[in-house]
């Protein structure tokens, strides 16, 4: 077949996706970077069919995502409803999961020696890519993992003609309570074994700074924003004032994806997590006392701005 023929041919593309680490790098992103956004599903999977566009030699829209997987240990009814508002986020990140077409697969979270832990995960992404690879022959799989133990499962897939391509990231960071230094590393292994390793780390701060259209779809928008009465605006443009230079004193009513409210007379105050200072929003919980000014949102209606732990 020749090159140009080749430059023509539509191709299939698997993504596979190890859960817990997927989260924790959005996590990253939405706590600890500069940039202050989540991993957006749908943009990353923009950015893969330009990356596989970019290293097959062939145009974006012939790079077809013909199927996606999550995989991801969860905790059960009854421990997450011990967690506040776990069950909603649960449920929020299925939607999210399901609009983008991403098919979802769990297993138990067990208790090790005191601890929840994922157990079997790897071994379940392994054997599903694999059997899928062997029954839908994918062109290429990527897979956004960081593991060495994947590395057989990317030597089947290149023995089936599969070729492959790893999202990973390497990244430390300073633990804000702890002081201590959190390591976020790829197995050398891995990068090594790959058809095409993608240095996330590095290609995001790269598009960043080259403001690259693509690399910036891969984040979720921050600036549109959703109000306490569910209508979207754009925050960046929304008129807020401060009612005054005062600062108040209550505490946090109920937390939900997101946003929440603080208790305060007459009605109770509503705020995002962008509204927080140096206090990650999946810190704070229900009860929790916390200092504030009051201002006039888009709409006329009082909000909480400047939020800060009370001392």
């Amino acid at each position: 077949m020749s090159n140009a023929m080749k430059g023509n041919r539509a191709l299939k593309v698997g993504v596979f996706y190890d859960g817990s680490y997927f989260t924790h790098v959005s996590n990253y992103y939405n706590y600890v970077h500069t940039h202050r956004r989540r991993l957006h599903i749908g943009g990353l999977h923009d950015y893969i069919k330009h990356m596989v566009a970019e290293r097959e030699g062939t145009l974006p829209n012939l790079c077809h995502i013909i199927d996606a997987h999550f995989f991801r240990g969860r905790f059960t009814a009854r421990e997450a409803n011990e967690k506040v508002n776990q069950l909603y986020y649960d449920r929020v990140f299925d939607d999210v999961l399901m609009y983008n077409n991403v098919q979802t697969h769990y297993l138990p979270v067990k208790d090790l020696m005191g601890r929840k832990r994922e157990k079997g995960i790897d071994v379940l992404m392994a054997l599903e890519t694999y059997e899928l690879c062997m029954l839908k022959r994918y062109d290429i799989v990527a897979l956004v993992a960081s593991d060495g133990d994947h590395v057989p499962l990317v030597r089947k897939l290149h023995a089936l003609g599969c070729k492959t391509m790893l999202l990973g990231w390497d990244f430390e960071f300073a633990d804000q309570e702890t002081g201590e230094t959190q390591t976020t590393r790829t197995s050398t292994d891995l990068w090594n074994e790959v058809s095409y390793p993608l240095p996330m780390h590095d290609l995001i701060e790269e598009g960043l700074r080259e403001d690259d259209e693509v690399v910036r779809e891969v984040f979720v928008v921050r600036d549109m924003s959703r109000d306490q009465d569910g209508e979207t605006y754009d925050r960046s443009n929304a008129a807020v004032t401060l009612v005054d230079e005062e600062r108040h004193r209550s505490t946090v009513m109920s937390l939900l994806s997101g946003y929440g409210f603080i208790r305060f007379p007459d009605n109770n105050l509503f705020f995002r997590y962008d509204d927080l200072q140096d206090i990650p929003f999946d810190q704070l919980a229900i009860n929790d006392e916390v200092e504030f000014n009051v201002a006039i949102n888009h709409k006329g209606q009082r909000v909480a701005r400047n939020i800060t732990r009370a001392v």
